[in-house]
């Protein structure tokens, strides 16, 4: 029966002819029904409820009022269900005020982040895959261009061992927006990694996206964060 099953993981990803181990004693049967590879890894990938192949919804412009009797907003709106979420409130900045100007009102900036750990082995990966095959791990996320603050968007991706926390790779991405040129669309982040070492166990996944509250709140979103290991990289000689 485990021959059945493994065979049968070998005719879904082609893993033999990729050059991935084949080991008797992994249990072939779960690694199916788990179905590891090519699959997004991530939880509820978009909270928002938006997808990148269609624009972001438009917000309402500062300076024009909302609806009567619309309860104010503090928070994103959204199904957060799968993530570890937390919220910062940053500084008012005040540099650009001259002294002994009285302003009556500024604007409130935060940083909003989401968070998830993948458990690879959970997922139905191997120890002897992950430490000599090290298949790719390719991650994609979309935020929306939001044009709130120069900096909108920042990403933080951790392959950790097996005790949760030491870190064996990391890849961190912190863009600078163009203000000056407004398309309000959403933009790609990727990344690939690849010969990452053995140990490697989980995947800590986090972005923080900038919202700002002005009278009523305008936020940034993100949709279809993916995790997704791949198998048809080169044969690690």
């Amino acid at each position: 029966m485990s021959a059945d099953w493994k065979l049968k993981c070998d005719s879904q990803w082609e893993l033999g002819a990729h050059g991935v181990p084949m080991s008797g004693s992994v249990d072939w049967k779960s690694v199916f029904e788990k179905k590891p590879f090519q699959r997004n890894l991530l939880k509820n990938p978009s909270p928002y409820g938006v997808k990148h192949t269609i624009p972001p919804p438009e917000s309402r412009r500062s300076g024009v009022p909302p609806p009567p009797n619309q309860l104010p907003q503090f928070e994103p709106n959204g199904n957060f269900s799968g993530w570890k979420t937390s919220s910062e409130d940053l500084p008012y900045d005040t540099s650009r005020i001259p002294p002994g100007v009285v302003v009556c009102q500024l604007p409130q900036y935060s940083w909003f982040s989401l968070e998830q750990r993948v458990d690879l082995k959970a997922e139905g990966l191997w120890n002897q895959l992950l430490d000599e095959f090290q298949p790719e791990i390719v991650i994609e996320d979309w935020y929306e261009e939001s044009q709130l603050h120069k900096s909108i968007y920042q990403l933080d991706v951790k392959l950790l061992g097996a005790d949760g926390k030491t870190i064996i790779k990391q890849h961190k991405y912190n863009p600078e927006e163009n203000l000056g040129s407004y398309s309000h669309t959403w933009k790609k982040v990727s990344h690939v990694f690849s010969k990452y070492g053995p140990g490697v166990r989980y995947i800590h996944f986090l972005h923080r996206l900038k919202n700002k509250f002005m009278v009523e709140f305008f936020n940034t979103k993100v949709t279809d964060s993916s995790i997704i290991i791949k198998t048809n990289k080169a044969v690690v000689k």
